[in-house]
Formats: structure tokens, C-alpha cells, sequence
């Protein structure tokens, strides 16, 4: 039998690593459209009671009147709760949270501002974080358990009036839902516009790669 050499063997090339695993980008999908859904509709319900001095225009709600943002509302908190709780088990689990999220420090969090304020926050490797996107992705996972536990307050304040009492009361417990909300619209809007500033960190989420 004939070797070949070593220089003429062909090249098997390895398939890359996948950057977001399947079940990450899965869940990433689902709680997106859910938190969507949940806000748009989450307006249209705010309006029929506001508590600030002003209401959603109905092109941003979701429902077109209260029954109706309820039903969507409701509907979509289980899609949510349940996908938001398999994504944090497997995060978890698998130690996915503590590699990329942690260690958090101020003065990291503090350099990688200030070098994402002059632009020169490198975005070569999309497997590690920075300390910004450290801290923005724990701070909208907090927020998204606060806003679960306090809409369940709202929902159901008797048979919930433990957790309701845990938020100060069910009045207390509707700004801190809308504060949350509020809090996690801001992060959608950072996250998108940074998604668009580094298009391959988007087709990571979709491909994987």
C-alpha cells in the first residue's frame, strides 16, 4: 500500500465551536417574543388604571381594550415563566452563569464603560463578555424574576397575599412591576442597538457560530 505524504493529505476541517449553544439560543427566542408580547399587552392594561400621569399611545399596545390585554397578557406568562425557569435550570446546570457572568467588578465594569464610551471596546471574541454585558445580562435576569413574582402579586393578591405583602402591598406592588418593565424596555433597547453595531453577534444567536 501506497502512503500519501504528508503534505498531500487532505484537510479535514473541524466544525467550529458552537458560540451560543442551541438550547441558549432556543430560549433566547421564545423569552424575546414573550417579553414582546408581555409588554405591548402589559400596556394596554396599564392604561385602563395608569399610575403616572400619562398613557401608551394604542399603536404600541397590545389587546385593543383592557379584557382583551389581559387575555394576552395571561397567555403569554406561562410561555414566559415556563421558558424563563428551563433557562435558568440548564444556565445553571451546566455553569453556563458562572462562566460568563462572573467575576463582576466595579472597576472592570468602570474600564470597559469608559473604553465602550471611546470605542475601543473590542468585540473580537463573542465567547467572553465584557464587564458591561456581565452586569446588563444579570441585572435584566434579576429584573425578569422580580417582574414575574411581582405581576403573580398583582394577579393573584389573596391567594399570593404572602408575596404580595413582600412588595409592600398590592399599590406598591404595581409601580415595582412597572418599574421592572420599565427597567428591562431600557435593556431592549441597548441590546438591540448594540446588536446592530456588531451584526455577528446577532448571527451567533441565530447560527450559533
Amino acid at each position: 500500500m501506497t502512503s500519501i505524504p504528508a503534505g498531500d493529505r487532505p484537510v479535514v476541517s473541524q466544525p467550529a465551536k458552537a458560540i451560543q449553544p442551541a438550547w441558549v439560543r432556543i430560549s433566547h427566542w421564545i423569552n424575546a417574543a414573550a417579553m414582546i408580547v408581555m409588554i405591548l399587552s402589559g400596556w394596554q392594561i396599564y392604561n385602563a388604571s395608569p399610575l403616572f400621569n400619562f398613557t401608551f399611545s394604542p399603536f404600541v399596545t397590545l389587546g385593543g381594550w383592557l379584557a382583551g390585554g389581559l387575555l394576552w397578557h395571561f397567555a403569554t406568562m406561562w410561555l414566559l415563566m415556563v421558558n424563563g425557569l428551563i433557562y435558568l435550570l440548564l444556565g445553571l446546570a451546566t455553569g453556563r452563569f458562572r462562566r460568563k457572568l462572573l467575576p463582576i467588578t466595579a472597576s472592570g465594569v468602570a474600564a470597559d464603560a469608559r473604553a465602550a464610551l471611546a470605542g475601543r471596546l473590542s468585540h473580537d471574541d463573542l465567547s467572553r463578555y465584557n464587564q458591561v454585558q456581565k452586569l446588563l445580562y444579570a441585572f435584566v435576569i434579576v429584573a425578569g424574576i422580580v417582574v414575574v413574582l411581582s405581576g403573580l402579586s398583582i394577579w393573584k393578591p389573596v391567594q399570593f397575599q404572602w408575596l404580595t405583602a413582600m412588595f409592600g402591598g398590592y399599590d406598591l406592588a404595581r409601580y415595582v412591576h412597572f418599574i421592572c418593565m420599565a427597567l428591562i424596555v431600557a435593556f431592549l433597547v441597548v441590546h438591540v442597538a448594540l446588536a446592530l453595531l456588531v451584526p455577528k453577534s446577532l448571527r451567533a444567536m441565530i447560527a450559533g457560530h
